[in-house]
């Protein structure tokens, strides 16, 4: 292990353990470089080592076997890449597939591709554009800004670990394409993690701590300036009741000594050792040089065992395996509210987030979970339940799916053209109940010239995964972010509608319209991943306050949609569901009286309005009953998707008589 050990390489071998268990998959290998250097032991020097059966590791002699940090590694890189195809180009049988971690892997990946045809999987870990958002330190950061945008434009497919990461942080470069993105969440830990080795954790902090028997603070994170272990030392240091409440222990990568590393690590060692004399921390704060897997699980379960806390204070972070990690072993965390953490503890609910920026607050959060012993405890309870969903063997079904996409498939003929166009909402219209959807899905399979559609509010991403879940076909075309965006279905792959975006795109100022919306008292805008394009999200509890929006707004070719008594947003005049359905069923030829729309609540109004074939579900909300008294609207006696069943046949029986 070196100073570039991180979560990355968790993320690796879990994964790769995973696919290989799947009977899709017959072998991987994991390739990186040979390195002989006597410091690091003799197993980094094997050319071809075994993991598992049909998983190995394929150490690849670029002729310069020293051991190389990812700032050296990069002149490395050519040669590297030249003896990996050499290798690739004498297999009898070529990768069907590879999987790129990191963007000069991912440079390598595409010159193979380009080369020899075999598609690649991009998986970033980690972008230059939120790094350098965060880190205000004047390092020119736009060579890998260029690199990582021409990857992200050329990989068959990306994935993503967390929904900021797919919808906000990849979105952020020109190349980035929503319909090429998939979110993933990777597994809580390798197999074996929760077990640890509590004796040698002991013994890695008792020579740092006058009080071992204290609650542990514990962060766990690559020496790198965006961790902000410094700032956490801080903001310790500064906050007497937590310095007299508990222990700071900081695992910060492995290292030699204070000057030994890259020179990010060099600095960030230096901060912390200063930081520890300067606010005279001695027998309070525990730093520790070297570690083992084992060490590592070892840390959180006797962090557990003090009533302690996990802290992630990165000023921004993509995901975060620690986390889930903690949460595995029953640990609370306290994490950062910049990037993917807080999806993690939303999903898990084992802790809380924090802005790093505001030190106080911050403290006072690690604050709360340490004196609360009844929050903590259900912290605790609820890290260990909800983590166990976060599997890896989960990971790499869903990474088969996506891998099959871009895989050449066998011709089995073009399907036929449908004559008629379904689409409804997802959240409880076709959700809601298991039986229902099981219904639905046997209907659209008995029914070949009846396209099936989706009209939703939620995100490209997170249609595609609520639709697996639910073990629902695949649309034909997807309508999201309340009809601002339109995706089709090409094959495997998925196909943004350039030509929509360009046609409501007229008129939309959306500095203009922000501004005014930030002027009203009650509005408070939703979090970074709900902001689209041509989409703008608000929070709005009061009708009085979507009313003074709607006036604030009355001038700007807009559409206002407001439903579940809470959400707002604001589209161009010429989106919303109602007019990307006409325009999907324009596109795909199909009579605007063999159009079906089905839905719940009320940014479905516009797009149940307007069709002539329109059914609500019995569980539709208050907003939707202005609706209930038109001939062109079916209400089901049946919730959920088990009521669109029931209008399509309802539709049918009509047609016959």
């Amino acid at each position: 292990m070196t100073e570039d050990t991180g979560g990355h390489i968790t993320y690796v071998l879990g994964a790769a353990t995973a696919l290989v268990r799947s009977r899709h998959v017959d072998e991987i290998e994991i390739v990186t470089r040979l390195i002989d250097d006597p410091a690091l032991g003799a197993a980094y020097a094997v050319p071809v080592e075994s993991v598992a059966p049909g998983l190995h590791i394929r150490r690849i002699d670029t002729g310069n076997r020293q051991y190389l940090a990812k700032e050296a590694a990069i002149a490395d890189r050519p040669a590297f890449q030249a003896a990996l195809l050499r290798y690739i180009a004498g297999l009898k049988r070529k990768p069907d597939l590879i999987h790129a971690h990191f963007a000069d892997a991912g440079a390598i990946a595409l010159d193979i591709r380009d080369r020899l045809g075999i598609p690649f999987i991009y998986t970033a870990h980690s972008l230059a554009i939120d790094k350098a958002l965060a880190n205000d330190d004047g390092i020119d950061m736009s060579a890998r800004v260029a690199e990582e945008n021409r990857i992200i434009g050329a990989a068959n497919a990306i994935i993503a670990s967390s929904r900021d990461e797919a919808e906000r942080q990849l979105m952020l470069y020109p190349a980035a394409c929503a319909a090429r993105i998939h979110c993933i969440p990777p597994g809580a830990a390798l197999d074996g993690w929760d077990q640890g080795n509590v004796a040698g954790a002991k013994g890695l902090v008792a020579p740092f701590l006058r009080d071992p028997a204290k609650p542990m603070i514990l962060a766990i994170a690559r020496p790198v300036a965006k961790k902000n272990l410094a700032g956490l030392i801080d903001l310790y240091a500064a906050d007497a009741l937590l310095r007299a409440r508990a222990n700071l222990v900081i695992v910060a990568g492995l290292r030699d000594g204070p000057h030994s590393g890259e020179p990010e690590q060099r600095q960030v060692i230096g901060a912390l050792l200063e930081r520890l004399d300067r606010h005279d921390l001695y027998g309070s704060l525990a730093l520790p040089k070297r570690h083992g897997q084992a060490d590592v699980s070892g840390l959180y379960t006797l962090a557990r065992q003090t009533r302690g806390v996990f802290v992630n204070p990165a000023l921004t972070e993509p995901y975060g395996l620690t986390l889930t990690e903690a949460a595995l072993h029953g640990l609370p965390v306290v994490a950062t509210c910049h990037g993917g953490a807080a999806d993690i503890v939303g999903s898990l609910d084992h802790g809380q987030v924090a802005d790093p920026r505001d030190p106080a607050g911050f403290a006072a959060a690690i604050n709360r979970l340490l004196k609360d012993r009844k929050t903590w405890a259900k912290a605790s309870q609820n890290g260990r339940r909800n983590s166990a969903a976060l599997s890896w063997d989960a990971y790499a079904e869903q990474f088969v799916t996506v891998a099959r996409t871009i895989l050449p498939a066998a011709s089995v003929g073009a399907p036929a053209k449908p004559t008629r166009l379904l689409l409804c909402d997802i959240d409880n219209t076709v959700t809601g109940s298991r039986p229902g959807a099981r219904e639905l899905a046997q209907y659209l399979a008995a029914e070949p010239a009846l396209a099936f559609g989706v009209a939703t509010g939620r995100s490209l991403q997170e249609a595609v995964r609520l639709l697996r879940e639910w073990h629902l076909p695949d649309p034909a075309v997807l309508i999201t972010s309340v009809g601002s965006e339109i995706y089709w279905r090409d094959g495997g792959h998925l196909v943004a509608d350039t030509a929509f975006a360009g046609h409501i795109a007229q008129g939309w100022q959306p500095a203009e319209i922000a501004a005014r919306v930030r002027g009203i008292c009650g509005a408070e805008p939703q979090a970074p991943v709900e902001q689209r394009r041509y989409k703008q999200s608000w929070f709005v509890d009061e009708r009085s306050i979507v009313a003074a929006i709607r006036d604030a707004v009355a001038d700007l070719p807009v559409r206002v949609i407001y439903s579940h008594g809470r959400l707002l947003d604001i589209l161009p005049e010429r989106a919303g569901k109602g007019a990307a359905m006409v325009w999907a069923a324009r596109r795909m030829g199909i009579a605007r009286d063999q159009v079906f729309a089905a839905g719940d609540s009320g940014n479905d109004i516009d797009m149940l309005a307007a069709c002539r074939n329109a059914i609500l579900v019995a569980n539709h909300s208050e907003d939707l009953h202005a609706l209930r008294d038109s001939s062109a609207v079916y209400v089901a006696h049946r919730s959920h998707a088990g009521g669109i069943v029931e209008g399509m046949y309802a539709y049918a029986r009509r047609t016959a008589a």
